[in-house]
């Protein structure tokens, strides 16, 4: 079963120095029909505009990962963490009993394009973490990079929660197949480009949620990137 999320159907903020596109429910966006996906609970789709950002703010009991589409984005936290991370990089930080952190777009000219994840993790009151890693020369392959997962498999980040997560790139256009199995669910995102799933067709911003299917399928198109979660 495939149940499509368009992009032009999410929810909107502009605030002049971001401007947020939500899959889910979040801040003064609220539609009781899309809360969330199983252990998925934000995907927003943020551009950030030249030398602007989010102020020090504080979450906890939630795991928290930045991919970045465009663009440079900087990263503080209470825990002493100060990085950059640009394309081709995923940023994580495990909010656990409480975290502050601020994010900035440190160029004078060019706008930072990410897409800012939240799930839920498998407790609470988790002992707060951060990570970064480049995947950058992984996806020149053109294959799934597997960027997220439990147990920090083929050199992953490890987060708290039962998700793995792959991103693909395409040079040109290309096929991919990723088993998904019983019980397990799947969210597809298509962050740049056009893209068939499951034979199901997807431009830049749509979204496939997928239950009860065997593997997922994707014929993407040249200049396509996707994120494909595995979700319990």
């Amino acid at each position: 079963m495939i149940t499509l999320r368009r992009s032009a159907e999410r929810g909107r903020a502009n605030h002049g120095w971001l401007d947020s596109r939500f899959t889910f429910s979040f801040a003064e966006y609220f539609d009781p029909r899309h809360m969330g996906w199983r252990s998925l609970r934000v995907i927003n789709d943020d551009k950030v505009a030249a030398g602007a950002g989010f102020p020090m703010h504080g979450h906890r009991d939630m795991e928290i990962v930045t991919w970045m589409l465009a663009g440079q984005l900087e990263h503080k936290d209470s825990m002493g963490n100060g990085a950059a991370v640009g394309p081709g990089e995923a940023q994580y930080m495990s909010a656990g009993r409480g975290v502050m952190h601020s994010e900035f777009n440190p160029s004078p000219t060019v706008d930072a394009h990410l897409l800012q994840i939240w799930m839920l993790p498998r407790e609470r009151g988790l002992t707060p973490r951060y990570g970064q890693k480049n995947f950058t020369v992984a996806l020149e392959r053109q294959e799934p990079v597997l960027v997220l997962s439990p147990d920090g498999a083929s050199g992953s980040i490890a987060v708290e929660a039962d998700v793995r997560l792959w991103v693909a790139r395409a040079h040109e256009a290309r096929e991919w197949s990723v088993p998904l199995a019983a019980g397990r669910g799947a969210w597809v995102h298509l962050a740049k480009g056009s893209a068939t799933v499951n034979g199901k067709s997807l431009s830049a911003g749509d979204a496939a949620a997928m239950e009860a299917e065997a593997a997922i399928t994707i014929t993407a198109s040249a200049g396509s990137e996707v994120l494909i979660f595995d979700l319990a």
